[in-house]
């Protein structure tokens, strides 16, 4: 009897969602908007580059907002100077405390992802080219 060839699945990938008590949730896409608001200083810029509407990026920012004790984003009003947005201390915070609660449960699930992919079959030949 021969070993079976181990899989060329990809790894398996983890999308980690913070689920607090009262229903209010951070993951992977509040994280992504939190880092492009902190890299373009405008809700709208952060938006359009996640393919967002403007009002849109701005209800998740409000909503991040009243899950924490405080603003994790502060806004200017627009005028001469414009407007702009910024993470706070406790912005910056929360989003270093979810990006190592994603990096500790991928160090810690990876193991189990490897086996995970092992199980699953493998791509049709040429699967990889299409995507990539």
């Amino acid at each position: 009897m021969t070993a079976k060839q181990p899989s060329s699945a990809p790894m398996p990938a983890l999308r980690i969602r913070v689920v607090f008590a009262q229903g209010a949730m951070i993951g992977p896409g509040k994280a992504e908007l939190l880092e492009r608001v902190d890299q373009t200083g405008s809700i709208a810029a952060a938006g359009r580059a996640m393919g967002m509407s403007y009002k849109r990026a701005w209800q998740l920012i409000e909503t991040l907002n009243r899950m924490f004790e405080r603003p994790l984003v502060t806004r200017a009003r627009g005028g001469r100077g414009g407007g702009g947005a910024q993470l706070t201390e406790t912005g910056r915070a929360a989003l270093e405390a979810y990006r190592a609660v994603e990096a500790a449960a991928r160090q810690g699930a990876a193991a189990p992802l490897a086996r995970l992919a092992a199980l699953a079959p493998a791509p049709p030949a040429g699967a990889e080219e299409e995507q990539g």
